[in-house]
């Protein structure tokens, strides 16, 4: 066995035990304690509850209405001129909205132009470079009740801009 395999069969159990020893030395009921927070995490599942299904109809009527195929058809000329592949759009697009949705399009990117192409590279890439800014934003935010994004959303979806331009150049200097 290496390693790393060692490291990770052992690293979780070893900060369990560690943990029930501190809390057992400082006389903390570790028991109870972990009931409360299980409590706790339920209450905030369950608050969390709309602004994620909010999320998933949003890209679904997105996707389905045929809204994202019309403006990509609208600037694939353009994209063309500066060399970006129209097929990245709608990762770069879904992206900041959605991880698994993001995740489900670049494997299809993938498995369509396979892992090597420069497409199915720049996928993985922006994948790894950019986050889902309004994703984080809706679930975190209103998790603990913040209604004004102010710069957050602005500086989140610059970062993702920044994120996926970076990956364009990167892949394209790279992989060339």
């Amino acid at each position: 066995m290496g390693m790393v395999t060692s490291v990770s069969v052992w690293l979780i159990p070893s900060f369990i035990l560690i943990v029930l020893l501190v809390a057992s030395w400082k006389k903390v009921p570790a028991y109870e304690t972990f009931v409360e927070g299980g409590k706790e995490g339920v209450k905030m599942a369950f608050s969390l509850l709309p602004f994620l299904v909010g999320m998933i109809v949003s890209i679904s009527i997105l996707r389905a209405s045929g809204a994202m195929e019309a403006f990509i058809g609208l600037i694939a000329p353009f994209l063309s001129l500066i060399g970006i592949p129209p097929d990245i759009i709608p990762l770069a697009l879904v992206r900041p909205i959605s991880g698994t949705a993001a995740l489900g399009m670049t494997t299809e990117l993938i498995q369509t132009h396979g892992p090597d192409s420069f497409i199915g590279r720049l996928a993985s890439t922006m994948q790894g470079s950019t986050d889902t800014t309004l994703y984080i934003l809706t679930v975190y935010f209103g998790a603990v009740g913040i209604r004004k994004m102010r710069y957050a959303l602005k500086v989140g979806l610059l970062a993702d801009v920044i994120g996926i331009v970076a990956s364009i150049i990167a892949v394209r200097l790279v992989f060339g």
